[in-house]
């Protein structure tokens, strides 16, 4: 259906997350208004968002039977009919809560899966996203072989479906080996490629999604790398030549992080984020504006173990300083200070002494503090190429002087 400006309708959503002992509840809000930026970058209209304060996820249905008939009478009310909750889902749960809201149901992981579909450009990218989305189906057969349920009934009813759910099933696991052995046969083209490139420093971008990272990118290398406002707009691993001063080296950006990341994906993305592993410098960018930049710190510190083990120099850049604000505390507040009551320049010197030298702040979108950045990172690289290639450093040095 479309409205009068020509769009077509988008799907107005429900989110449900819940606040455990291990999920407070500011954090559960904001893992909920994550789940609504995420809902907006897929195309829905997030309207409404329910809260429940469980132990732990119900095994059967995630919220309790009083939440869930909370939720279906809004929307019944509304009118909406997409509900998003903010964890995976078991089969179980799915196929449970589909029959008691009647409506389309999908968790976060669904959620992030659908929006890289969308994203996907390259054939890279589009094969490990389709493989991502067959073992993330694989053991949810069964819930969408529900519609055969009301055939059962009777004698000789009870075969069809099931034989139907075993033939999808290998349909689908022998899809699952054909991409896993595509998508082999482009790694090692890619590897190639790397190794066609020389042995010149190179130098990842890395980073929570929706930092700047595309924006960095296109400022050091003077290219036109997609950026936007959106979560994931970089699922492609771009990589550009870059001069500074008189030193070559190779930059890439990277795809962004985010918590919760599924496990399929970050499987199935190790191939992209190769760029990543074989880097000699790691530029990790962080979003100083965001209340909980130090979680989202984390968040890709605990991702990037995942890919690659082996620790890498690493430049800790906090952008949007542009962005950033807080308000100080009266004289007489006792209260125990927070991120919003810190000053940029108190994160300044604590960070930079956390850090020593390994530390910029700047604006990315202002263009503040880019030579600073340019200058932290020449020393940096040319740190590498010294050790690397510590004849053509001398030759260097003496020609400087």
């Amino acid at each position: 259906m479309k409205t009068e400006t020509g769009n077509i309708d988008q799907e107005r959503a429900v989110l449900v997350g819940l606040i455990t002992a291990s999920q407070n509840e500011n954090k559960a809000r904001e893992y909920l208004d994550e789940l609504a930026f995420l809902a907006e970058t897929a195309g829905a209209v997030p309207e409404k968002k329910f809260l429940q304060r469980l132990d732990f996820a119900n095994p059967k249905t995630f919220v309790g039977p009083g939440k869930l008939t909370e939720i279906k009478n809004y929307l019944d009310e509304s009118g909406a009919g997409l509900v998003i909750f903010d964890d995976e889902l078991s089969p179980k749960q799915l196929r449970n809560i589909e029959g008691a809201l009647k409506v389309k149901i999908i968790d976060r992981t669904n959620l992030i899966l659908d929006i890289f579909a969308k994203r996907a450009q390259t054939a890279h990218a589009k094969t490990q996203v389709e493989l991502a989305q067959y073992q993330y189906m694989l053991p949810r057969l069964t819930r969408l072989w529900t519609h055969l349920e009301r055939q059962r009934g009777g004698i000789g009813m009870r075969g069809p479906g099931e034989t139907q759910i075993e033939t999808d099933r290998r349909i689908i696991l022998n899809r699952i080996a054909l991409l896993k052995t595509k998508l082999k046969d482009i790694d090692r083209q890619m590897a190639t490629q790397r190794e066609n490139r020389g042995k010149m420093v190179r130098v990842a971008l890395v980073g929570y999604t929706n930092v700047g990272k595309s924006t960095l990118m296109n400022l050091l290398s003077k290219s036109e790398v997609f950026a936007e406002n959106k979560l994931f707009a970089t699922l492609d691993t771009t990589v550009r030549k870059v001069i500074i001063g008189n030193l070559p080296f190779l930059l890439s950006d990277t795809v962004g992080f985010i918590r919760k990341l599924p496990h399929h994906l970050v499987e199935s993305f190790k191939s992209t984020l190769d760029e990543v592993r074989e880097a000699d410098l790691l530029l990790h960018v962080a979003d100083i504006s965001h209340p909980n930049f130090e979680e989202q710190l984390e968040v890709v510190a605990q991702t990037l173990k995942e890919i690659d083990p082996l620790e890498k120099p690493v430049i800790l850049l906090f952008n949007k300083i542009d962005a950033f604000s807080y308000t100080p505390k009266e004289e007489d507040d006792l209260s125990p200070r927070t991120r919003e009551n810190i000053s940029l320049e108190e994160l300044r010197k604590t960070w930079m002494a956390k850090m020593q030298d390994d530390c910029v702040f700047l604006s990315a979108k202002e263009k503040k503090n880019i030579d600073e950045l340019k200058d932290r990172l020449y020393r940096a690289v040319k740190e590498i190429h010294v050790r690397r290639y510590p004849y053509n450093d001398f030759l260097y040095q003496t020609y400087e002087d």
